[in-house]
């Protein structure tokens, strides 16, 4: 806690240095917490310039991620309604979201991650997650039956687009059911998590998270992800893309969460569709591989495709199969 105080403290006076006593002072706690905590960030990788008998400070083009950035650029009643954490890493934001939600957190929580260790992504696939992306996760209550839960994803997926626009200037895609595209390739999964009270039949609660390529990483991608995976800035990001792009996503996602389907995300889910008239390979759980023709997506948020060889449209259940553009 301790770190993310000292980065928001350094933040607030970015381009002009702050002893070590006077941080001490301002947080409450010891000078020797705050070099601590200043070590640590430093190990994060964050550049905090030291001088001595001047103090500590960030320099106006870091790029640096903390709750207070976020909350300063919510909507007046999206901050009310939300309660923001960041932390420096974490296994993943879901996992621990979950963990929160099943010991009673209200909605509205939402964990921020600048870097996972153990991210992951549909079907218990790894989800790639280095220092410099957006990974973040929030508790929500819906009052509705586990059927309408990929309806949460959609919303998610319609905000995230309109946030990712905001902040690159190039349109946004979605390829169903839970990625974003910028010009061919993925910049943003989503997982949407439940627990299902047994009794009633409804949620107990949802968990989404998101996770977004603000940047390429410093080394490159991967090599099972060069030929897939995107960013949102094709060289570096401003100081605060970060924080712009969680509030940003927030802003957009809660109203369209509160008023759900009257919101009419549908529509625009359907519009920014990457595979609609496409020619799909669709793979299930178990079974063959067929190839498709894309036709669009229905209102519970399903696939419509035609096979090759047959006349009757189809419509494929997000959990039950995988599709890859032919």
């Amino acid at each position: 806690m301790v770190k993310q105080e000292v980065l928001a403290a350094l933040d607030a006076a970015r381009g002009r240095y702050i002893s070590g006593q006077e941080l001490a002072a301002q947080l409450g706690v010891s000078r020797t917490a705050v070099w601590k905590a200043v070590a640590a960030l430093r190990r994060d990788g964050i550049p905090i310039k030291a001088v001595t008998n001047r103090g500590y400070t960030l320099a106006q083009s870091v790029d640096v991620l903390n709750a207070a950035a976020v909350a300063a650029q919510l909507d007046e009643a999206t901050v009310k309604a939300l309660q923001i954490e960041v932390v420096d890493r974490l296994p993943g934001t879901n996992a621990a979201l979950r963990s929160r939600a099943d010991a009673g957190a209200r909605e509205g929580l939402v964990l921020i991650a600048q870097a996972q260790s153990a991210g992951r992504g549909r079907g218990g696939h790894s989800f790639y997650s280095p220092p410099g992306g957006l990974y973040m996760s929030i508790l929500l209550r819906p009052e509705i039956g586990a059927r309408q839960a990929v309806g949460l994803t959609a919303m998610a997926a319609v905000a995230a687009a309109r946030a990712a626009e905001r902040l690159c200037g190039v349109p946004i895609t979605i390829k169903w059911v839970n990625d974003l595209w910028k010009n061919g390739k993925k910049v943003c999964g989503i997982l949407t998590e439940a627990a299902l009270d047994l009794e009633s039949g409804m949620l107990d609660y949802a968990v989404l998270g998101l996770g977004f390529n603000v940047a390429a990483p410093a080394d490159g991608w991967p090599e099972d992800l060069r030929d897939v995976a995107g960013a949102l800035y094709d060289g570096s990001p401003v100081p605060g893309a970060r924080a712009a792009l969680a509030a940003a996503f927030l802003n957009a996602f809660w109203p369209l969460y509160r008023a759900g389907p009257r919101s009419g995300y549908l529509d625009e889910y359907r519009r920014r569709q990457a595979l609609t008239g496409q020619r799909v390979l669709v793979t299930p759980r178990r079974g063959t591989p067929r190839a498709a023709q894309v036709q669009g997506i229905d209102d519970e948020c399903k696939l419509v495709v035609r096979f090759d060889g047959e006349s009757r449209p189809a419509a494929l259940n997000s959990g039950e199969v995988s599709v890859r553009l032919l």
